[in-house]
């Protein structure tokens, strides 16, 4: 099977506690199973053909990091994530990479920065952050994987009509503390607040994303060969068991 291409987007101001593991996890999976996997990393300011890739991660960042992105969002790059996404391509989007990609952030003094709009969500930044370990279990469309993972976060995030949830808070904030929401799910768009990083303690949520990725590429259904996962599944059960127990927060 031909090897898949991961594009690392913003690498350099984007990878809060631990995000790059994120591709570290998904690299190793595949290539347990015998399928290469290229990772190139795209910077601000220059520039690629984004066609030639399979999956986009995009990680987290603080407010002004955010900021920063959007001249070179508005330099052509943001158009081009925005034709990835609607073509279908699989992006993963972590917390302020997830926030990236809907209409506008508003900060809690009401100061609007303008996004990508490449799904419709906004996020409204709040005075108290949401922060502590959490779980939720993805969607139908998404696997109904159970996952753990670590929000920090003051934006609540608020998905457009018609606009699916990633999944369903089973412990913690997500969304916006309100609604029960955790995250987006839009063509392949897996958009979460899930840091720590996600995917390792979440094998089953990861091999969602990879046959997402694959099924696209090659057009047809495809069924991952099986990994025994015994230390990531204790490491899952392990934080899914002191969360629900309150022995962590």
């Amino acid at each position: 099977m031909e090897g898949l291409k991961i594009c690392h987007l913003y690498p350099e101001v984007l990878n809060l506690y631990g995000d790059r593991g994120n591709i570290l996890c998904m690299k190793r999976r595949l290539e347990w199973r015998g399928i290469d996997c290229t990772v190139e990393e795209l910077k601000l300011g220059e520039k690629r053909d984004l066609t030639q890739y399979d999956l986009f991660f995009i990680g987290g960042g603080q407010d002004f990091e955010q900021e920063v992105l959007l001249e070179d969002l508005k330099s052509g790059k943001g158009e081009e994530i925005k034709s990835a996404v609607n073509d279908g391509k699989t992006f993963l989007c972590i917390c302020g990479g997830y926030q990236m990609m809907g209409h506008y952030y508003e900060t809690y003094k009401g100061e609007r920065n303008e996004f990508l709009g490449a799904v419709d969500f906004h996020t409204i930044g709040g005075e108290v952050r949401m922060i502590g370990n959490y779980t939720f279990t993805t969607g139908e469309e998404s696997g109904e994987t159970q996952v753990v993972g670590y929000e920090n976060h003051s934006g609540r995030t608020y998905l457009g009509d018609g606009v699916t949830p990633l999944g369903n808070v089973i412990k913690g904030y997500g969304n916006n503390g309100d609604d029960g929401t955790e995250g987006v799910r839009y063509n392949n768009v897996f958009g979460t607040y899930s840091h720590g990083p996600a995917l390792p303690k979440n094998p089953e949520f990861a091999d969602v994303i990879l046959a997402t990725t694959l099924e696209y590429k090659y057009g047809k259904r495809i069924e991952l060969e099986p990994i025994q996962d015994v230390m990531e599944s204790k490491a899952h059960e392990s934080v899914y068991n002191k969360i629900m127990s309150g022995e962590i927060k």
